[in-house]
């Protein structure tokens, strides 16, 4: 199956998402299904930038939403120099076969100015969901 990418720039720094269904993980009989993620932040800019915080909101099919909101990301808050790039996976579990998740982070400068980067809005499908377009 091939992998899906989401890609979102803000102020020359781009986060891209790579989500996979981890099946070994999950069961329909538990109504549990598992997906992990992985990031690259890449500072394409001028100045060095911090990662401080993160904010989630992950929607399952049934249109539950829940919010994770939280410093840094894997316990790390990056720093990234002109052309550096950080890169993590982490994981998010759904009650449902499939859902979405997007988000932010709250970035810092070197000067101090706090402002917020977006991360694509990435969706969550289990290989056996059947994929309904309208």
């Amino acid at each position: 199956m091939m992998a899906t990418m989401y890609r979102a720039v803000t102020r020359q720094i781009e986060v891209t998402v790579e989500p996979n269904f981890v099946p070994e993980q999950s069961s329909a009989d538990r109504s549990r299904y598992f997906w992990s993620y992985t990031i690259v932040i890449t500072n394409s800019g001028e100045e060095t930038v911090q990662l401080k915080t993160r904010h989630w909101i992950i929607t399952d099919a049934s249109g539950r939403q829940q919010e994770v909101k939280g410093e840094g990301v894997v316990g790390e808050q990056p720093t990234l120099a002109p052309g550096e790039r950080f890169e993590y996976t982490s994981g998010v579990p759904l009650s449902t076969a499939s859902g979405f998740m997007t988000g932010r982070y709250q970035m810092v400068s070197e000067t101090g100015e706090r402002f917020e980067i977006e991360v694509p809005t990435f969706s969550l499908d289990s290989p056996d969901n059947k994929r309904v377009l309208n």
